[in-house]
């Protein structure tokens, strides 16, 4: 009973308080005003109460509801896939594949070297190679969550969110992928040894394994979705299908020396991108699924910020380490972006505003930070705090910047007090 009620509170709170922020006139695109509700329900503020049902009192009591985060980031990844329409690859997907991967590198390569710098002055006692090798990784990293939120409540449509939501996609991938290599380096540096299998293998394989699956479910949800002539039964066979290929995803196992695992936002993205492509009810799905999962991407994010953690602001050093990261990975991500953009003609706004809209991030390098926790206690604290740090900064104001960014590029068309209305 009492998570159910603290679920409804979450619910409730996120929605009253996007209505409170209109009556003040706070312009704040929700997804902002749901983070900031999670921090005020959260143990640093209603959680320190100790009422049932009001607030989390502590960070467990929120994992305990995390069941909700891995379906709603499942639906989320699904409608990401639906930008995958062949007729958009046809027109975008070269530039999609070439600021794609370059954002991602620069990024890292950014938080690399201004980290490894900054070592030389601090010392091998407070931050490691593998530490900046390892942050360098996370960098890359892109929360397509957020993103999705803010051009959905604002309507946005033009060039830089055409080419957005792609990259937003595929930024899972490559980030996949400069994560492994980069965690297989700096384990060599922690005493280990360099294993080709868990550099180059594993990822590759474990992205090759997430297009299969999600290929295959996406193929047979299209068939079986003929079988129904009831739009309200071709959504439940839907839910259906994300919530295995949920399932599925959590899947891992080893052959041999190689281990066989996969990305449950590459199998998602993937089994919405087959979908769209290939069934005659699929414009019809994907908007009945955004109405149907309103609830669930408040209570999304509203939990995401009920798990940001305030005592990383408690260590000076940590937020030295952390403002550079954010401020090398924000260079990283608008140069990595705007220069490729240039170079290959695309519209002026793209090369103007399109890396803003990647400052964002969240799930993705949450992920990546528990992986990195076998590097040791030592160097797996520093990067958590480091990240922790990052991703409340992101989560609070990246959507505004996202929001403000379609906006200088007029791609926001909604008038917003309608909107609000």
């Amino acid at each position: 009973m009492n998570i159910i009620v603290s679920l409804a509170f979450t619910l409730l709170s996120g929605l009253l308080l996007t209505r409170a922020f209109k009556y003040l006139h706070l312009s704040f695109p929700d997804v902002t005003v749901y983070l900031l509700t999670g921090l005020l329900l959260g143990p640093y503020c209603l959680g320190k109460l100790g009422l049932t049902g009001i607030g989390f009192s502590d960070f467990e009591q929120v994992r305990s509801l995390s069941l909700i985060n891995e379906v709603a980031l499942g639906f989320i990844a699904f409608s990401i896939g639906a930008e995958f329409k062949l007729a958009k690859i046809a027109k975008s997907g070269k530039a999609t594949l070439i600021i794609g991967v370059l954002q991602a590198l620069t990024a890292s390569l950014l938080v690399d070297v201004s980290l490894l710098i900054l070592r030389s002055f601090v010392g091998e006692e407070i931050l490691t190679v593998p530490v900046c090798i390892t942050l360098g990784a996370i960098a890359s990293a892109t929360a397509p969550a957020a993103t999705l939120m803010v051009v959905r409540q604002y309507g946005a449509k033009g060039p830089v969110t055409d080419l957005l939501l792609p990259i937003v996609a595929l930024d899972d991938a490559v980030g996949l992928i400069i994560f492994a290599i980069s965690l297989g380096v700096a384990q060599a540096f922690n005493g280990g040894t360099l294993s080709f299998a868990a550099v180059f293998v594993d990822p590759l394989l474990e992205i090759f394994c997430s297009v299969v699956l999600g290929s295959l479910l996406g193929a047979v949800m299209s068939k079986l979705e003929k079988l129904f002539y009831s739009p309200d039964h071709r959504m439940a066979m839907t839910i259906a299908f994300i919530l295995l290929a949920i399932g599925l995803s959590s899947l891992s196992f080893d052959l041999g020396n190689v281990r066989i695992g996969f990305s449950s936002l590459l199998v998602l993205m993937m089994l919405g991108t087959v979908f769209c492509n290939i069934s005659e009810f699929s414009e019809d799905i994907f908007e009945r699924a955004d109405h149907w999962t309103a609830p669930l991407y408040v209570a999304f994010f509203v939990l995401s910020g009920a798990q940001l953690d305030l005592a990383v602001l408690k260590n000076p050093m940590i937020l030295a380490i952390g403002a550079l990261y954010i401020l090398m990975r924000c260079a990283g991500k608008y140069t990595g972006s705007a220069l490729p953009a240039k170079m290959l003609g695309l519209h002026q706004n793209i090369v103007k505003y399109l890396g803003i809209t990647l400052f964002p991030q969240a799930g993705v390098a949450l992920g990546m930070v528990n992986t990195a926790q076998v590097l040791g206690e030592g160097n797996g604290t520093i990067i958590r705090n480091v990240v922790l740090l990052s991703v409340m900064i992101y989560e609070l104001v990246g959507p505004s910047l996202t929001k403000v960014a379609l906006a200088k590029a007029g791609e926001i068309r909604i008038n917003e007090e309608k909107q609000h209305r």
